[in-house]
Order: structure tokens, then sequence, then C-alpha cells
């Protein structure tokens, strides 16, 4: 950037893109959020409060919440991508239609693309051709990060000098940011470890202990791993914040969306009542189908994603998908 980064768009009002609207704007630049839809932007101006995905946590005034797609984009130099992913391609394509010369663009979103398998990176390449880009991703649970708990993440970029300007934007004493070259490895971690959350919140409504938990989040980390090599990230990165911490994250917490989701499907509600019942996305849900389909065209053995699909997409009993997993051919570790 010829300039500093001062002025800042984050495009899309989840709790994710809440909260680094706030985060941001509470470092002193200058944040507009964008929603999708007008009058629940308006809303969130007037009473200041995300409730819906939010809840509790003031905006600061001087963040400026909008449905006008041009105003906010107009005067940013840093665009924050923190839509769903399955309704991200609808909102790049909305965004191209301005001039983004000159401006850079970071994704914060975790998930793949499940009509064309495409990572988020790959979507935004596909839509707004070569834009200086990066990602960011890690076991950061929205609300620890806006109530300044410490917390860290990963930007990942083939750029390295964006990296490191982006670093220094996010990176605060509560909010640790690393630097990364894998960008395929950090959001097949962001991605896929949502699966395994889905597979962990089964057994906790089955009922099931530890041990259990245990070995599918490490069992499942494998097949992160093992699925990614093979779509050309580094085995490591899944050892780090992008693969291991945010799947512990995201397997434990209670505030996890997908981990909610499988102690539901655990208990036997079917899956369309679980997602009715939610305000926010559960990208598991969609990922898994994808991964499902990667582990297809790249001969990729990953058991415990094929019986989360099973269970989402076939209907299968989740103890008789459980069973199923323990009683496979023996084998070394």
């Amino acid at each position: 950037m010829a300039t500093p980064i001062r002025n800042i768009a984050v495009i899309g009002d989840g709790g994710w893109g809440t909260t680094l609207a706030i985060y941001l704007a509470r470092k002193k630049y200058q944040v507009t959020l964008w929603g999708a839809f007008a009058e629940y932007a308006r809303q969130i101006q007037k009473t200041r409060i995300n409730r819906k995905y939010l809840p509790g946590v003031e905006i600061p005034q001087s963040v400026v919440i909008t449905d006008d797609l041009a105003g906010a984009v107009g005067p940013a130099q840093l665009l924050v991508l923190a839509s769903p992913s399955q309704y991200l391609r609808s909102v790049l394509k909305k965004l191209k239609k301005f001039s983004l010369a000159d401006k850079v663009v970071l994704s914060v979103v975790k998930g793949i693309e499940t009509t064309t398998l495409s990572r988020m990176s790959e979507v935004i390449a596909q839509e707004l051709g070569k834009i200086p880009m990066a990602v960011l991703s890690g076991p950061s649970i929205s609300m620890e990060v806006v109530k300044g708990l410490p917390s860290t993440a990963v930007i990942a970029s083939s750029h390295p000098r964006l990296a490191k300007t982006l670093q220094e934007i996010f990176h605060s004493e509560t909010f640790r940011i690393y630097t990364n070259s894998d960008v395929v490895g950090l959001e097949l971690g962001g991605s896929l470890k949502n699966i395994i959350a889905i597979a962990c919140g089964v057994c906790d409504g089955l009922g099931y202990g530890s041990n259990t938990k245990a070995a599918i989040l490490t069992r499942g980390l494998v097949e992160m791993a093992r699925l990614g090599k093979a779509m050309g990230a580094r085995s490591q990165t899944f050892s780090g914040l992008g693969g291991l911490g945010d799947l512990v994250t995201t397997c434990v917490s209670s505030q996890s969306r997908n981990r909610f989701v499988g102690e539901q499907l655990g208990k036997g509600i079917p899956i369309k009542n679980i997602l009715l019942s939610m305000n926010m996305v559960a990208e598991g849900v969609e990922t898994v189908k994808a991964a499902y389909k990667l582990s297809q065209k790249y001969n990729v053995p990953m058991p415990i994603t094929t019986e989360v699909y099973n269970i989402i997409s076939r209907g299968k009993s989740p103890k008789a998908a459980v069973t199923d997993l323990m009683t496979r051919k023996i084998k070394a570790e």
C-alpha cells in the first residue's frame, strides 16, 4: 500500500464480522460495517447492539453501520470479507461492480464452496481477479476476542509484505497475530475443523466421555492434514494455530455452533430442525459435503468426515456411525 491503511470496511455483520469491526474501531481505525439486510442494519445502527449475532456487546459510535455497499467500499483501503462461505460469491459479484484499485482484501471466511469445491481465496480470485489478498484464521471465538480475552490468529498470504502489514493492523496485547505463507493449509484447517467439531458434538449428545472426544479430535486432525497435503498444503500448518489450535477451540467450546449441531444430532434431533432453531450459520454442515467430495477426488481416506456426511446427508444413526468407526479394520496408527 502506498499510504498506511486507516479506513476499513467489514463486509458481513455476523458475529465475527461485528467483532472485528468493534476490535478495529477500538484500535482507532475508521470502520464501516456492512450488512446485506437494510432493516437489520438500521436496527443495529439504532441500538448499537447486534442482538442476533453478538448479543450484549455495544458497538462503538465510531463504527458506521450500513447496507449501502458502495458507500462502505468507496473510501475503504482494506475490505475484510466476513460473509458465510456459501454466500461469499454472490457478495463478490456485487463488489466487483465497484473500483477496487488500490484496495486490499482480507478473508476471514471459513468454509469450502460446495458447488465448485473452491477454497474462499480461490472464489475471491475467480470473481475479483488479481487483487492483493490474505486470509485470517485461528482459534478465535468471537465473544472472547471482543471481551479482550487473550486470543491468537494467523494471517497467511503469498505476499509477505502484505501479511506483515495486516499483522501490524490486527495485532494487540489481547489478540496476538502470527504470519504464514501457507494459504491452502490455513484455509483448509479453518474449514475442516468444523466437521470434526460436529463429530465431537455427536459424542457429547450420545453421552460419551473424554476418551471418545480425544480420539475423534486426534484422528480428525490426521484426516485434515492428510487431505491438506494432497491439496498442496504443508503438513506442519495443521499442527499450528490454524489447525490444532482452531480444532481444539471448536471441539470443546460451549459457544461453538458446529459442536452444538453435533450434540443435537447425537440426541436424535433431525438436522433440518436443528438448523431452523439457529440464528447463526454452522459452516461445517455445508463444508462436510464439499470435504466428502474432495476426499473422493483426491482418494484420501477420511472416515470421520465420511460418517459425519452420512449422518447429515444420508440420515444415518449417530450411534451406528460411531460403531462403524470403532469396528473398522485394525491398523497401525
